[in-house]
């Protein structure tokens, strides 16, 4: 018997008996996991953390000039410049914390094989270094805010909400994705197409409204089109109205994609250090 409250002892079926109560018990491996993406994300680069800043700008002005200079995509009344920043730091929210997650369990392989942690830390923790580059692309967003004169309202205190929606539909589908990458690799080839089509599924190089009402539930089946037309709704005010069933239907949708990730990702987990 363990006298030693500070020693974990494995024993036979504790990891599903405690998994929850482990969680909080690795609170600081997940911490750590955590900084220690923050830190290698922009090791040894010139400019440092400001590609967080950089990396959203520079697609926001080539989006600009692609599709409203040269396409010119309508941009419900108001500057395109700021309809494309409204969508892109959600998106790319997402697109990278959906792809970190999918990631994580292949590239802790080594530390899974050789100790015990609940392995659901690993692609949360691979998620918050994407949360941390979002905070900071913020700043790009009040900027342009400041810069075209958009007023601050009480709408803009639902961002947080639709902040955790997106964080929540990453964290579903990249629980789905790393569990299944384990054991089919191929998904890592999959998962960069995924993405990149998702950009061109959701709203963010154009206006929800451009879609026919009668197409909106549908399109909405896409959980990001609601995070998004959320974004701007709150930031854009009148210039952007919420659809408010295809909001709901969306929420639904995360909320399926986040447990049904959950249950699968505790499912086979067992066996994920004899495949990895």
């Amino acid at each position: 018997m363990n006298t030693n409250p500070s020693v974990l002892v494995i024993e036979a079926g504790r990891a599903e008996r405690h998994y929850w109560h482990d969680l909080w018990r690795y609170r600081e491996l997940f911490f750590f996991l955590a900084w220690r993406d923050i830190i290698v994300r922009y090791k040894q680069t010139a400019l440092g953390i400001a590609w967080a800043l950089l990396r959203p700008l520079l697609t926001m002005l080539v989006f600009t000039l692609i599709f409203n200079k040269l396409g010119k995509m309508p941009s419900d009344g108001v500057p395109y410049l700021i309809l494309i920043c409204t969508a892109l730091l959600p998106w790319q929210l997402f697109a990278s914390a959906f792809s970190g997650a999918s990631d994580s369990l292949i590239s802790n392989a080594g530390m899974m094989s050789k100790v015990y942690f609940p392995r659901l830390v690993a692609p949360a923790s691979a998620m918050i270094v994407c949360l941390v580059d979002f905070l900071l692309s913020g700043i790009i967003l009040v900027g342009l805010m400041l810069w075209y004169g958009f007023d601050a309202n009480l709408r803009l205190l639902t961002l947080p909400l639709f902040t955790l929606i997106a964080f929540a539909t990453a964290l579903g589908m990249g629980l789905w994705a790393a569990s299944l990458k384990v054991r089919y690799r191929d998904l890592g080839m999959l998962i960069p197409f995924i993405v990149q089509f998702g950009l061109y599924l959701s709203p963010v190089l154009y206006s929800s409204n451009l879609i026919p009402e009668d197409w909106r539930l549908l399109y909405s089946m896409n959980p990001m089109v609601g995070v998004i037309d959320g974004f701007r709704w709150a930031i854009l005010g009148g210039a952007s109205q919420l659809h408010w069933p295809g909001l709901l239907l969306s929420l639904a949708l995360v909320a399926t994609t986040l447990w049904s990730g959950i249950i699968y990702f505790r499912k086979t987990e067992k066996s994920f250090v004899d495949v990895i």
